[in-house]
């Protein structure tokens, strides 16, 4: 069995973390051969190419295969991936990512590629964009839909948004969980040295957030809210776990605010560190407007730390609302206050919520069953033609 997966960039982020395990992982069956196609890695969230030191004969760079619309670059990306499909003759191609999932399934329908998969991380299109943005993606993922003979998505929610924008039928949709390694976040690892690190006291009651800092992530909610919980509780501290390009923007904000003091900017953290940073947390906060199922959440949970999240895309399928978590309509400050104001001042609840979270993803989101889920549907596909 023959696998090609396609991507934009590796930077470090969920739908690439998630690429990676599966690539990896699939790499270790014996009847498989599988390459990963990427375009080179740019900007400041930090790059996950150092993954494949070890296995550079599966990492393929595609030099113009990049995330701006170039018409140029796109063209001569996807006559690139057309040759190294003809060159690997792959029984399947795995597209992941919006620019790489349309360019490499049109590419991959060129090179007469009977099996063609994308998997869904989070929508290309959505009302968080512009009317123009939306169409546009829209109208593209309907054009490639026509070249795609199966979906894997993180969550319900995405296949429910692709079947209202009136693309696939739900026989071709399959759910896999995202698969990391966590063992790091079970293991309840010293916390003292990393909260020094980052000048967080021991009496300090600590509310992160992990994503990079970008658009439609939400720091401006927590921004809009943080002078209040503030008053309410003076001794929080607000960990942003990421980089981006807004941080500069985000720094200034805070200091309108006046609440510098009361934030921390961890920049971008080590990937082997996030599970001893997440062990060092109270309470983790999540406000993205477009998200598949972050991994964020699932890592925080098996580290038995209760979550607030905005009810967006596929947070509802682990933050169960008074189960796992607090589950907070979408852009309702009020109860968002509301949630972690009660967090803050329950530690009971908090452990409640953080154990009851660790037994409902310790076994849903290993690697190994992502890589034997994945495995059993290509296995399947293959024998259906």
């Amino acid at each position: 069995m023959r696998i090609a997966h396609v991507i934009t960039r590796l930077i470090i982020g969920g739908a690439q973390e998630n690429t990676i395990a599966s690539v990896l992982g699939l790499n270790q069956k014996k009847d498989i051969s599988v390459r990963l196609y990427s375009g080179p890695t740019t900007g400041p969230e930090g790059s996950l190419e150092y993954k494949f030191k070890d296995s550079s004969d599966i990492f393929h760079i595609v030099p113009n295969l990049i995330r701006p619309i170039n018409p140029l670059n796109d063209y001569i990306a996807y006559r690139h991936l057309i040759k190294e499909f003809k060159s690997f003759k792959p029984d399947i191609v795995h597209t992941h990512s919006g620019k790489a999932g349309f360019l490499g399934r049109l590419a991959a329908a060129k090179a007469n590629v009977k099996n063609i998969i994308h998997s869904i991380h989070g929508p290309s299109f959505g009302t968080y964009q512009g009317w123009i943005a939306n169409t546009l993606f829209r109208k593209a993922e309907k054009i490639a839909a026509t070249h795609t003979d199966h979906y894997i998505t993180v969550a319900n929610a995405m296949e429910e948004q692709y079947l209202k924008a009136g693309i696939g039928n739900p026989n071709i949709f399959t759910k896999i969980y995202s698969g990391f390694n966590l063992r790091p976040f079970i293991q309840n690892q010293e916390t003292a040295e990393i909260r020094n690190q980052f000048g967080i006291k021991q009496d300090h009651l600590v509310v992160a957030k992990i994503a990079r800092l970008f658009d439609l992530k939400g720091h401006n909610s927590l921004f809009e809210i943080a002078p209040n919980l503030i008053k309410k509780i003076p001794n929080i501290r607000f960990l942003l776990i990421g980089d981006g390009p807004l941080k500069k923007d985000f720094k200034q904000i805070i200091k309108n605010i006046n609440c510098e003091k009361n934030f921390i900017f961890a920049g971008l953290v080590d990937p082997l560190k996030i599970p001893q940073l997440v062990n060092s947390i109270d309470i983790l906060v999540h406000l993205s407007r477009r998200e598949g199922l972050p991994r964020a959440l699932p890592q925080a949970m098996a580290a038995s730390k209760p979550i607030v999240a905005f009810d967006y895309d596929g947070a509802r399928e682990v933050c169960i609302n008074e189960k796992t978590g607090l589950l907070v309509d979408q852009e309702d400050l009020s109860g968002l206050i509301k949630s972690i104001s009660r967090l803050a001042k329950d530690k009971t609840l908090r452990k409640s919520l953080g154990n009851a979270g660790r037994e409902f993803v310790k076994d849903k989101f290993t690697i190994n069953r992502l890589v034997e889920d994945q495995y059993n549907l290509y296995e399947k596909l293959l024998s259906s033609r």
